[in-house]
């Protein structure tokens, strides 16, 4: 059910307040009710006043950098202090009576001797070296024997490993090792 508009007569569907074409008022029909004045509808946003706090905040950061520079000081660097002289040596008299030094190839070098080891720490240091070259391994004694519980027992590396503290072991008083898998079974036995 089509209206026509009063002024140009174009066809308007009702619920419309003015013409589309002409814009002019369209009276209420039957299923027409008018709005309130007051309230203009649509998507219409208030205008609000000047953006004061935006204006504080880039005040203070203003402020902020004049105080930064401000404080970092400028221009030349401080001189250093002077250094006061340095006071003259005195001379040493010479020692009347000459001494008389041995010549070197007579002084022969010291052999070192293994001195007696503690099994312990030459358990806990064949352990590092174990864990060195990542071949974890538990290592403990049993009286004259060393037991180590390692997966890594068939690595070519463990022997070479226990090779190098061999020395060590053996000045410590133990004389046997047995490297043995984690179930226990025992992959290698060899005398220090």
């Amino acid at each position: 059910m089509n209206t026509a508009c009063p002024a140009c007569g174009v066809a308007v569907v009702p619920g419309y307040v003015r013409c589309p074409k002409c814009h002019a008022a369209l009276a209420p029909g039957p299923a027409r009710t008018l709005r309130p004045v007051g309230d203009p509808g649509g998507t219409a946003v208030a205008r609000k006043g000047f953006p004061i706090s935006a204006v504080i905040v880039a005040l203070g950061v203003l402020a902020a950098i004049i105080l930064l520079f401000g404080v970092r000081g400028g221009g030349k660097p401080a001189r250093p202090a002077p250094v006061a002289p340095v006071a003259p040596v005195e001379a040493v008299a010479p020692d009347p009576q000459p001494r008389v030094v041995a010549p070197a190839a007579a002084v022969a070098a010291p052999v070192p001797v293994p001195r007696p080891q503690d099994p312990a720490a030459a358990a806990a240091d064949l352990e590092r070296t174990l864990r060195g070259q990542r071949l974890w391994g538990r290592v403990e004694i049993s009286g004259p024997r060393l037991d180590v519980r390692s997966g890594s027992c068939a690595d070519p590396a463990m022997r070479s490993a226990i090779q190098g503290t061999q020395r060590l072991l053996r000045s410590a008083g133990l004389t046997k090792l047995r490297c043995l898998e984690q179930s226990g079974a025992i992959v290698f036995e060899r005398d220090l």
